[in-house]
């Protein structure tokens, strides 16, 4: 089977068990702090990839790392994944309970990408401006990219809006090339 398509199917089933027994704030704390672990330690996860290491031992281990930093609900569950053997999974897993959770409060994700670091205030402005115009919680993470030269991409869940100047110049040339000259 499709690991994407395992990680959704545990993520939706972890998800609707943790929304019936009202933990979703819980999940989503615990989620983050277990896809952080999952991106900054490669000892971790060459753990959970590690074919010679004993299901038993994975399963130490998990609860050595998170017993006391996480629910038990969470806790119990990446043992069931590491029981099942598809701990591998789990990084997969818990990037999508955050998207599941972001789905289920309405929580619109956004990045506003531009040439120089904007100013806190603007970043703040824009993101009330996104909240008005999509009537939900905007999440706006800010990255900087020197080759757009000026303006901005902003890119809201999977829509993107390219103001550019790069990207401008780029059409401009296009337009140029295909122009006959008479």
């Amino acid at each position: 089977m499709d690991q994407s398509k395992i990680n959704v199917r545990y993520a939706k089933a972890f998800f609707t068990l943790a929304k019936e027994k009202g933990l979703t704030t819980e999940l989503r704390k615990d989620a983050g702090l277990i896809a952080a672990v999952c991106t900054t330690s490669g000892d971790f996860l060459l753990l959970l990839e590690s074919p010679v290491v004993k299901i038993s031992k994975k399963v130490n281990a998990i609860q050595s790392i998170f017993e006391g930093k996480v629910n038990d609900f969470s806790l119990n569950f990446l043992v069931l994944i590491t029981e099942n053997k598809r701990e591998i999974n789990i990084p997969g897993i818990f990037r999508n309970l955050e998207d599941l959770y972001r789905r289920e409060e309405g929580i619109k994700t956004a990045v506003l990408t531009s040439a120089q670091p904007l100013d806190e205030a603007l970043v703040l402005h824009i993101r009330q401006i996104l909240e008005k115009e999509f009537d939900a919680k905007v999440e706006l993470s800010q990255k900087v990219n020197d080759e757009l030269l000026g303006g901005f991409v902003l890119r809201v869940d999977d829509n993107q809006y390219d103001a550019s100047i790069s990207t401008q110049l780029k059409n401009i040339r296009e337009q140029l090339l295909h122009t006959e000259l008479k």
